[in-house]
Parts: structure tokens; C-alpha cells; sequence
């Protein structure tokens, strides 16, 4: 990426150091006059710390997964919180929680789950998780927001599913925003990951701004420093305990070299198994790890699976945050979520970029 800054990449330690910093600043005290955000699908957290972390007042946060809230709840405990089907959820429930009127809401995060568009799946354009977006806009178009943002994986954009996003794009103009997408990678944004996402911000039309995108803050990290960043950190109350490689993948993981996978070793369509370069930013963490077999993604130096902390650090989550639920339960969490550091970056950009230039007339009148 050609506007990478000068940034020297970060040694463990300061690594930690950030992560420990950015959540004591997500945790400090809201003026009421900080921007306002509502999150949909929130998962476990990981979108709304990163508001937090740029200065926001989390309003409202739900999803429907009650491991998933259970993990919210733990953590951020002070924001409202609602678990439950976004289908059955109204606009002027989440107005009850934020007091705020229609048109007030500063912005509306949301990541409608992502499955049926990943280039890992089937990526079948009637699978039913293709349509939650649809849920999304229902609520931004009643909700009317200053500003929105809609983060997907980039597999959306590409191929057949191109179809699906057509029509995402025309929906969210319709309701109201000028829209801008593009494909962001996280690794450019402080987190030790290669993970590219679809990035949509909508800015409403009638606030006369042009939605834009945030540049890159960093280099890449390589998961050496991220693993060696977990080894200071140490296991954490709650973590689960990390399974044994056994079996199969046991015998693989000393054939499996650095960068490569099953796959490499047994033949095409054996492609988990993973064993991640430590001298590159660590592949995209999936949803699923099972630790002990099909789909695991395990450590490039000793025979064994990531931790739970070692995935938390690669997905930029603060050395106190907690995971409720199994060890794949906790790996889900992590694996579906925007890492904090990188909602950390797009939110600190809406606020320069787009909210600091909306005038207190305009802000009124909305």
C-alpha cells in the first residue's frame, strides 16, 4: 500500500502496551457530547471496543448468539445490551435505549453474518444469512443515522455474489446515503492479521459529505512478535484450555512447514491444518477451530493448536478481555469479529473525516 506511513513495526512488549492503552481509553469516561453509535450483529464486542476506543458512547449493541452476549455483557457491561433476532427488532426499541430521536444517532455499525458470501463456504446466493443485510436496512432506513458503516467479508464483491452486493449498495442509496465500499486489510491497521474486509461508510445525503475511507496507520506485524506479545500476556482467567494435536494432525504438523498447510503435504482439498509463517502477519483466523483435527490452525513451532490468548492478540483484543463459552466457542468469538484495532482506525477516521465536519446547525436540525 503506497500510503503506509514510516511507522516502525512494534516489538512485543510495545505491542502490548498499545493493546493495554487503547482498552483504558475505551474504558474512561464519556462526555455526553461524544458521538453516539448502535451496533448490529455485535458479536462479542470486538466493533464496538474499537468504537470505544476512538472516544465514541456506545448506545445500544445486539445480537442474537447468547455466548456471543455473554461475552459483551462481560466486558462491556455499561453499554445496553439486547439479545435476541434482528428480525424481530425495531428502531424505536433501540431509540428507547439511546434517547435519542430519528435522524440523531451519530452511526449505525453493523456486520451481518458473513457466511454465505466466504470465499471458504459453499457461496450460495439463496443461502438465508445473504439476506440479514436486508434487516440492516430496514433499521438504517428508520433509524436514519448521521453516518453508517457495514463491514463483510471481501469474498461479497467477487464473483457470483457480486449480485447480492448490487443490490446491498442500490438498497442502502435508497435509504437515504451517499455510499462508498471498499476492501480494507487489517494488517495495515495495527493487527497482527492478514484478514481483508469489505469496509461500506454511507454519510446521509442531506449532510452534503462524502463518505470516505481511512489510509493505512502501519505496517504489517508478523505473528512472531503476536505470539511472543501472548507469551508476555500468559493465559487469563476464563481462557479455555488449549486441546492436544492429536491423531492425524499430530503425525502432519512436523511434514507441514511454515506457510503451508495440509494441503501441501497430502494433496489439493486438504487445505486446513494450517501452520502460519512467524515471519508474516498471521493468516485470517476463521470462524471455526477445532483444535484437534479438520479445521485447526495450529502453532508453527510447537505441535500443538493457537491458544485462545494467542488468537486474541492476533485479533488486537486487549490483554483483559474475556471469552465466555468451549474453546471453539471462544475461537468463534475471535474469528468472527472485527478486530478492535481495526474498528479502532475506521471510527477514529469517521470522526475527523466525517462528524467533525458536520456543523452544530445541521447536527440540530437533523
Amino acid at each position: 500500500m503506497s500510503r503506509v506511513p514510516n511507522v516502525v513495526t512494534p516489538s512485543p512488549a510495545e505491542l502490548v502496551r498499545t493493546l493495554d492503552d487503547r482498552w483504558a481509553a475505551a474504558m474512561a469516561s464519556r462526555a455526553l457530547e461524544a458521538p453516539t453509535v448502535a451496533s448490529l450483529f455485535a458479536g462479542g464486542g470486538g466493533s464496538s471496543l474499537g468504537y470505544l476506543m476512538a472516544g465514541f458512547r456506545e448506545t445500544f449493541a445486539t445480537d442474537h448468539d447468547p455466548v456471543a452476549m455473554a461475552t459483551f455483557r462481560q466486558n462491556l457491561p455499561h453499554v445496553p445490551s439486547w439479545e435476541g433476532d434482528v428480525a424481530a427488532l425495531t428502531a424505536e426499541h433501540i431509540l428507547e435505549h439511546t434517547s435519542l430521536a430519528p435522524g440523531e444517532l451519530d452511526v449505525l455499525d453493523g456486520s451481518p453474518p458473513c457466511q454465505g458470501f466466504s470465499m471458504a463456504g459453499r457461496r450460495q446466493l439463496s443461502d438465508s444469512r445473504n439476506t440479514l443485510f436486508r434487516e440492516y436496512v430496514r433499521l438504517l432506513t428508520d433509524l436514519q443515522p448521521r453516518v453508517f458503516v457495514m463491514e463483510n467479508v471481501a469474498g461479497m464483491v467477487r464473483g457470483k455474489m457480486r449480485l447480492v452486493f448490487a443490490e446491498c449498495l442500490v438498497a442502502l442509496k435508497d435509504a437515504g446515503y451517499r455510499v462508498s465500499a471498499r476492501v480494507l486489510n487489517a494488517m495495515y491497521f495495527g493487527v497482527p492479521q492478514h484478514r481483508s474486509r469489505l469496509i461500506v461508510i454511507g454519510v446521509r445525503s442531506d449532510l452534503g459529505i462524502s463518505p470516505t475511507h481511512p489510509a493505512a496507520t502501519s505496517w504489517p506485524i508478523p505473528l512472531r512478535t503476536a505470539l511472543a506479545a501472548a507469551s508476555r500476556i500468559g493465559v487469563q482467567p476464563g481462557d479455555a484450555a488449549t486441546p492436544e494435536l492429536t491423531g492425524s494432525y499430530g503425525q502432519l504438523w512436523p511434514q507441514v512447514r511454515p506457510g503451508q498447510s495440509a494441503m501441501h503435504v497430502i494433496g489439493k482439498g486438504y487445505s486446513s491444518c494450517v501452520k502460519p509463517h512467524p515471519d508474516r502477519p498471521c493468516p485470517t483466523l476463521m470462524k471455526t477451530q477445532k483444535g484437534t483435527g479438520f479445521a485447526t490452525m495450529v502453532h508453527p513451532t510447537e505441535r500443538r493448536p493457537l491458544s485462545v490468548r494467542e488468537a486474541a492478540t492476533i485479533g488486537a483484543y486487549p490483554p483483559v478481555f474475556r471469552f465466555s463459552g468451549t474453546y471453539q466457542e471462544q475461537w468463534g468469538r475471535i474469528g468472527n469479529s472485527v478486530p478492535p484495532l481495526f474498528m479502532h482506525a475506521i471510527a477514529s477516521h469517521l470522526r475527523s473525516a466525517i462528524l467533525d465536519r458536520i456543523d452544530e446547525p445541521s447536527r440540530q436540525a437533523a
